[in-house]
């Protein structure tokens, strides 16, 4: 009995030792953090935070894989916990939400049928799948399946769509989807996305510089939904009051309704429901992402500076802008006449963006009252130049000196600024541009008797806008073609009394395609005028450079624009970036404000510590082969909504604005000539 004891003392103690050893040679140690973070998890092991438990969960948030508010279902006061847990901040995360790029569905036309087979990941492996739309939806609804919150569910029109309340983000639908159709997508992601080569996109779209989901929002329009209709162009372009005004909506040109009958009237629906935000007494309310601390220096105020403001602060950075000009709007304000962009309406547009947390600093110019240390020396974490194309072109034509000479954008940001101008009675205005229809349009309004357009080559060669010359036409205003000023002709006294011009015609095309026009010999011809304005084109103003400052390290190419990699906006300054008239010379206001964009988004690469490269397969304003038609079929003709616009009589002696926005009825009527084109489908007419 005492040895049975003894013994099985001795062998406890052997196997104590060997556990013991063992313990430290086989020992798993298990961070105690795991199990606090799993008390504060939601316990339902849903997978929808993308990890196949809350252990797992926990686990990758302790080694730092994932952050603490990685599941879809705890509250603020767990995250908050967690993040205690680990030693950091929570913040605000942006919740993640799903949005179906296609509207294709059952309008996309079969090339296959697959008998047995009720799952698109199964047919899209046996030869992409059945339709002929390579990106467009097989409609099985793997997507359907595999959402655990019933918050998808198959459309009438065979494409899935998305109830974004019920929706948690947890991206199954995403993973489910072989054609990429479900994107999951935080605000800022959506807001910052480049329309790409692999996007489900309307050729209106392709071709908008703003890259505007076209039919989405004119489809709202169809429905009344005028709000949503506001969100749709806000996610792309915060500036949608002035571009209802004076975009040329190059868009149209690729309408496909077009190409059989007129083209959809996109820019009057996008001032309709613009003008209906504005009417309406109230704003609509824009979210912003978590603070990230970071500052942005804005230099300049114009479309392009707000644009990149409005989209860095949405992202959760904080601009500031810096204006030479006592108000805000560059160009818009001072380049484009009240007629046609009354003060009000911008002011009113400024405005909604400065209400997401943005300073401005007017009447302060780079070089002169700041210098760029200052910048630096202030915090700035990145600084993007919008300056603006402020520097007009002269002639270069004896006696441009005298009284009554003036530059196309210099009279009209005068005129813009309410400055005192003495305005001739007989006025000739050289140039063929959209600048030089706006002095001419403006003059008269002024009190000019008789208006001249002098331009040396014909109509059809003018690159001013079709319905500004039609309107400036209807206004009286006296075109000169195919007239190159000579020389200015003065008195006595220094003032203007004549032009003097050469007889042109046209000889071969230059690198513009247009033909070149050459001067006819002994055709001297001298125009009675008493003022004369240049409006034969501008450069951006960058006397700032040379300051003996980083600046000087800027390239600056030969058309004095600052040098930028094109799809990124980053110049080789690597925190210095810059898009609009500064970066492409004198373009578009639109252009300006996808540029805006597409620079808000490389400089949050930059404030994130992320490498700025351009996003792959960005379409940069291309169009995606095989999507621009030659011939639509079954579309049968219904009337364009035209433009209302105040009669000559009533408008050519004030600046009240002459184009009116189309009324309700119109607009849905409007709304329903689009075909809802997608890359390849549209809705024929019945």
């Amino acid at each position: 009995m005492v040895e049975s004891i003894l013994f099985l003392l001795v062998l406890g103690a052997v196997c104590g030792l060997l556990l013991s050893f063992a313990s430290k040679i086989f020992y798993v140690y298990e961070d105690p953090r795991i199990a606090k973070v799993v008390n504060l998890l939601a316990g339902a092991n849903c997978g929808g935070c993308g990890f196949s438990g809350c252990s797992a969960a926990a686990e990758a948030i302790v080694n730092g894989k994932a952050p603490a508010n990685t599941c879809i279902l705890i509250g603020a006061e767990n995250i908050s916990g967690i993040a205690g847990i680990m030693g950091t901040s929570a913040g605000v995360a942006e919740p993640m939400k799903s949005n179906n790029t296609c509207h294709g569905g059952n309008r996309a036309t079969d090339r296959f049928i697959y008998n047995g087979l009720n799952s698109c990941r199964a047919v899209a492996s046996l030869y992409g799948g059945k339709r002929d739309c390579t990106v467009g939806c097989l409609g099985y609804g793997d997507c359907v399946r595999a959402c655990g919150f019933d918050a998808i569910h198959m459309g009438s029109n065979g494409y899935p769509e998305v109830n974004r309340e019920k929706c948690v983000g947890c991206g199954a639908c995403e993973t489910a989807c072989p054609k990429s159709i479900l994107e999951v997508r935080t605000v800022s992601q959506r807001l910052l996305h480049l329309n790409s080569y692999d996007d489900a996109l309307a050729p209106c779209a392709q071709t908008c510089p703003a890259e505007i989901d076209i039919p989405r929002y004119i489809g709202h329009i169809r429905k009344g939904q005028y709000e949503a209709a506001v969100n749709t162009i806000r996610e792309r372009n915060p500036l949608l009051l002035a571009c209802g005004r004076v975009c040329p909506h190059p868009c149209e040109s690729f309408c496909r309704r077009g190409i059989e009958d007129e083209p959809v009237s996109i820019n009057q629906l996008k001032r309709f429901v613009a003008d209906y935000e504005m009417n309406s007494g109230k704003r609509i309310p824009m979210g912003c992402a978590p603070d990230t601390g970071k500052r942005v220096a804005v230099i300049g105020g114009g479309p392009a500076g707000l644009s990149c403001a409005y989209f860095l602060r949405r992202v959760g950075h904080h601009p500031e802008i810096f204006e030479a000009m006592p108000k805000l709007g560059g160009m818009l304000r001072y380049g484009i006449p009240e007629y046609r962009l009354p003060k009000k309406v911008l002011d009113w547009e400024i405005q909604g963006i400065l209400n997401l947390g943005i300073e401005d600093h007017t009447n302060v110019r780079l070089g002169v009252d700041f210098d760029f240390g200052s910048l630096i020396a202030a915090g700035f974490d990145a600084v993007f130049f919008s300056v603006g194309a402020w520097n007009d072109y002269n002639l270069g034509i004896p006696g441009e000196e005298l009284k009554g000479c003036f530059t196309g954008i210099d009279f009209l940001a005068k005129i813009g600024n309410q400055e005192n101008v003495r305005i001739g009675q007989r006025v000739a205005v050289i140039g063929g541009g959209n600048t030089a229809i706006d002095c001419c349009r403006t003059l008269l309004r002024k009190g000019a008797e008789k208006v001249y357009l002098v331009y040396r080559r014909t109509r059809k060669e003018m690159p001013a806008n079709e319905v500004e010359i039609a309107a400036s036409e209807h206004e009286g205003i006296e075109f000169v073609f195919l007239a190159a000023p000579n020389r200015v002709i003065g008195n006595e006294a220094g003032e203007v009394t004549g032009l003097e011009y050469l007889k042109m015609e046209l000889g071969e095309p230059d690198a513009s395609g247009r033909r070149r026009p050459v001067p006819v010999s002994g055709s001297e011809t001298i125009l009675d005028v008493d003022m004369i304005i240049t409006a034969i084109g501008q450069s951006p103003l960058l006397a700032f450079c040379g300051k003996g400052d980083r600046l000087d390290e800027l390239k600056i190419t030969r058309w004095k624009t600052i040098e930028v990699e094109p799809a990124t906006c980053q110049t080789n300054v690597p925190y210095i970036f810059a898009a609009g008239d500064a970066a492409t010379g004198p373009a578009l206001v639109v252009d300006a404000i996808g540029g805006g964009r597409k620079a808000a988004r490389s400089i949050d690469q930059f404030l994130r510590g992320k490498p700025v490269v351009p996003q792959p397969k960005a379409l940069l304003n291309k169009h995606i082969p095989g999507t621009i038609f030659e011939s639509v079929e079954g579309v049968v003709p219904k009337k364009r909504t035209e433009m209302p616009e105040l009669p000559v009589s009533q408008r050519i002696h004030s600046l009240v604005e002459v184009d009116l926005v189309i009324s309700e009825p119109d607009a849905l009527n409007e709304a329903g000539r689009c075909l809802n084109c997608c890359r390849l489908c549209y809705n024929a007419d019945a």
